[in-house]
């Protein structure tokens, strides 16, 4: 793997962090952590524009045509600025299924929409066990003519406050073990018998409760193959760990650069507070933590983007950089002292993130037991 970014690379960074420093302050961020939508519709209109949205969609649908690995250098600089908004549930949980699962209609009729950022997408998955396998998921859609009705409660479902499209994981055959009989359904968000609820969250983000009563679907809505939609969780959980993974280096990076410069500058007991050894290490501890983690998240996604198996790798990363993200936000804010936990200081933003990113799409220890798994271990 070549960890150096081509010339198209560099220029992507560098227009991403440039726009976002301009458009996406964190009195922006801090805006829209109490917003109703929680997003500002003028500056995703403006990412649309830019052609975000559909960076790694083909050109067919409208998209640029680009590779995951050039999407996961957009969402470090989304980490990086705490991004308000849906992009990553719309483009990393409902586009890319799509274009991998969906029958050649269905890509037709959603990704422009989404490659526009007129459709909002998100993903329904988890439930009240919070976890990440197919034996987690009850809830149930029935045969109904030549449709489905689901019924069936999903927990943190992020964004559905504002979604148009829900991707519903649903038990389609109770009959067969945990990871067969589940289907995906690309339900329309305002469907009669949807519900939801916004969540408390420590992130502070649009993380929902939505309830599916009595939701008909038809029968042509069902993405992938009847009762094989595990298989492509499997892979979207995969990849969305890796997004995420991505976009927490840039959080990282964002709390080692103000920390360095801080500490340079800070006065105590008549010298910078740089000058002591106990800082300098938390310093040099964050850097380690912050390369160490974008080179195991990139080799996941340059992985993906060159159709190598990447599954272990994505535990790997995962796994790594859950712990990497908390690791650094700890340090930082010991480095800046109790200025550091005041709510109009930056470092409760990326602290609050670090812990969400942590549980997202399976924890550490939930990693930890997949890469145990694929060294042969026989793991409870």
């Amino acid at each position: 793997m070549d960890v150096r970014l081509s010339e198209e690379q560099e220029i992507l960074r560098k227009a991403a962090r440039d726009f976002l420093t301009d458009k996406c302050p964190k009195t922006l961020v801090r805006e829209m952590e109490n917003d109703e939508k929680g997003y500002s519709p003028e500056l995703w209109q403006e990412i649309a524009d830019l052609g975000w949205m559909g960076l790694a969609f083909p050109e067919e649908y409208g998209g640029g045509g680009m590779s995951f690995l050039d999407l996961s250098i957009l969402l470090e600089e989304m980490g990086r600025a705490c991004f308000p908004g849906p992009f990553f549930s719309s483009v990393i949980l409902g586009g890319l299924p799509v274009l991998d699962a969906g029958s050649d209609e269905q890509k037709q009729k959603y990704l422009p929409g989404i490659i526009s950022g007129k459709a909002i997408f998100t993903l329904a998955l988890t439930e009240a066990s919070g976890k990440y396998d197919a034996a987690s998921v009850k809830a149930k859609a029935a045969v109904d003519g030549d449709g489905y009705v689901i019924n069936g409660t999903k927990l943190f479902v992020p964004d559905a406050n504002v979604a148009d499209y829900i991707l519903c994981v649903a038990r389609t055959d109770e009959k067969s073990k945990a990871e067969d009989g589940i289907t995906i359904f690309i339900v329309a968000a305002r469907s009669p018998g949807i519900s939801h609820t916004v969540l408390k969250t420590i992130a502070r983000d649009k993380q929902c409760e939505v309830v599916f009563k009595d939701v008909k679907v038809p029968g042509v809505n069902i993405l992938g193959e009847l009762n094989q939609g595990w298989s492509e969780m499997q892979k979207t959980i995969e990849r969305a760990a890796i997004a995420k993974c991505c976009e927490s280096v840039g959080g990282m990076q964002a709390v080692l650069d103000m920390t360095v410069p801080y500490v340079k500058e800070r006065i105590q007991f008549d010298v910078p507070i740089g000058v002591f050894q106990a800082i300098q290490h938390h310093c040099v501890n964050m850097l380690v933590s912050v390369e160490s983690s974008r080179v195991i998240a990139y080799e996941a996604a340059w992985k993906l983007s060159k159709g190598m198996p990447y599954s272990r790798e994505a535990a790997m990363a995962k796994a790594w950089v859950s712990d990497a993200y908390q690791r650094v936000v700890a340090l930082g804010t010991q480095s800046h002292g109790g200025v550091s936990i005041m709510e109009d200081h930056d470092m409760p933003l990326y602290y609050r993130r670090a812990k969400a990113a942590e549980l997202a799409f399976g924890d550490a220890r939930f990693h930890r037991k997949t890469v145990a798994r694929k060294l042969g271990f026989k793991v409870a």
